[in-house]
């Protein structure tokens, strides 16, 4: 079954189970997806969003909360982190895995050699690697300092 199968299920059966806070987090996920569609739409791809894509689109949204949950936590505003943070929960639902620091290091080191990187002008492609494979299971901020590290 596919990503967007599952959001869409699980969309159904919030409906079904009248989970407000849920559904509401559900439909934003949705909407997105859909305004992902019509933007491909625009550049001539009438497939739509690929599961990639929709595993981008569930990560930065994650990050996205995660950073509003620590501005609100900053102003005082416990109850909007929280809510925040519930939503981190529900879309986390339907990402992959998050690698372990183990799963992580090596991942890179696989992908040093798949790339054939020496130098620290090929971490570009070095991250592009890793995000075709990884997409949605490790924290790019945070893997780029280690490709750099290695790199050096």
């Amino acid at each position: 079954m596919t990503l967007r199968a599952n959001i869409t299920d699980a969309l159904k059966q919030a409906m079904k189970d009248r989970a407000a806070d849920r559904l509401s987090t559900l439909r934003l996920v949705s909407a997105a997806i859909k305004d992902m569609d019509i933007a491909l739409r625009g550049e001539g791809r009438d497939d739509g969003a690929s599961e990639a894509d929709v595993l981008q689109i569930l990560s930065k949204m994650v990050k996205q909360r995660q950073e509003s949950a620590r501005t609100y936590e900053e102003g005082g505003r416990l109850d909007l982190a929280e809510r925040e943070t519930n939503e981190i929960t529900i879309i986390e639902e339907f990402l992959p895995k998050k690698l372990t620091d183990d799963e992580v290091s090596a991942a890179i080191d696989a992908a040093i050699s798949e790339v054939g990187a020496s130098s620290i002008r090929d971490m570009g492609k070095i991250m592009g690697a890793l995000k075709s494979k990884y997409t949605g299971q490790m924290d790019f901020g945070r893997v780029g300092a280690l490709v750099k590290d290695r790199l050096n």
